[in-house]
Parts: C-alpha cells; sequence; structure tokens
C-alpha cells in the first residue's frame, strides 16, 4: 500500500506548522518531518559548525536523513513541515525523495496575503532560535522571502507537479483540506 506524503509550501508565518501538527493528529498513522526542529536542534548543539551565510546544508543533511530513515524503517504517512519555495526543491522531493511509486504526494499551498504574514510576524510570539546569521526576527526572514519571491525559481505549485494539489488562502480552508487528506489516506 502506498503512503501519503504531504508537503507544505509557503513562506513564514502562513500556517505551516499549525497546519502539520493538526494534521498529524487526524491523520492515523503518521508524523511530522519539520525542519524547524533541525534548525533548532543545529542552533542549540552545533552552531559553531553550520554555515553562516551559505544555505543550511547541515540543517538540510539532517531532515534528508530523517526521511530516509522513516522511509526505510516505518510504514508512517509523512508530512514535510518546510517552506518548499523552489520548483526545483520540489522537483527533487516529489521525484527523488517521495517517488510516485511508494508515495501518493500531495502539496499543500499556503497562498496567504503578505500584510496578512507581517501582521503575524509583527505580532509573533514564537521563538527565534531556529534563526541564524543575518536574521535575528521573522520580519527579517518575511522580508528576504518577498525579494526571493521575485527569482525565477521561486514559484507556487501548479496542476500536475504532484497527485494532489491544495490551496489555502485563508485558515478557514484549513479543516476542510485536513479532512481531504485523511479521505485520500482511507482510499488508497
Amino acid at each position: 500500500m502506498k503512503r501519503l506524503v504531504v508537503i507544505t509550501v509557503g513562506k513564514t508565518h502562513c500556517g505551516k506548522s499549525t497546519f502539520a501538527r493538526e494534521l498529524e493528529n487526524e491523520l492515523e498513522n503518521s508524523f511530522v518531518l519539520d525542519q524547524d526542529n533541525h534548525a533548532e536542534f543545529v542552533n542549540r548543539h552545533y552552531k559553531k559548525i553550520q554555515p553562516k551565510t551559505e544555505p543550511n546544508t547541515l540543517k538540510h543533511s539532517i531532515s534528508k536523513l530523517i526521511a530516509e530513515y522513516a522511509i526505510e524503517n516505518t510504514d508512517l504517512h509523512i508530512i514535510v513541515s518546510s517552506a518548499n519555495r523552489t520548483r526545483k526543491g520540489r522537483k527533487y522531493l516529489l521525484k527523488e525523495v517521495y517517488n510516485k511509486d511508494e508515495f501518493i504526494r500531495i502539496l499543500v499551498n499556503f497562498d496567504i496575503p503578505d500584510e496578512i504574514l507581517k501582521e503575524r510576524v509583527i505580532n509573533s510570539k514564537r521563538n527565534t532560535n531556529i534563526l541564524r546569521g543575518a536574521y535575528s526576527n521573522f520580519e527579517q526572514v518575511l522580508i528576504r522571502q518577498q525579494a526571493e519571491s521575485l527569482h525565477e525559481d521561486v514559484v507556487d505549485p501548479g496542476e500536475g507537479e504532484a497527485d494532489y494539489l491544495y490551496i489555502i488562502k485563508n485558515s478557514k480552508e484549513v479543516n476542510s483540506t485536513i479532512k481531504e487528506i485523511v479521505k485520500i489516506s482511507k482510499c488508497k
């Protein structure tokens, strides 16, 4: 039987982690692979060896190791909570890590307006211990992500990129999306 992989897509404070935890509570036999947890672990225990300005390859290596372990040693559905905003990055995940022979692949794109995200980051009580380098708060992260949106490869997921695509434009759509994903898991 195929397992599900649910991959979230979106900017900081759009609701990816909250969605992932809520889905995990409803989707039997699942777990959340959240890169924020890996960033916090690296910052707490291995801050001296992580890259200062380059991509956080140490965090990504930990995420990859956990994904590979879960694929090879469990039968769990996997909920991937990280930004996943580049087409190239999603293609790698969907073709190389979570291939269509083993997984029903679901993308959940959080298309929340920037003005709502800005309000959320300004009022955020979230711990900043996952941040590194030049970023000391989530407002700076959001500004960087807004600028990255101009890059050619930073695009919203499109139809056909995965087996299913859900777009969440506001928090009212979260519960119905979770119900749809749970329904898919029962029909596989």
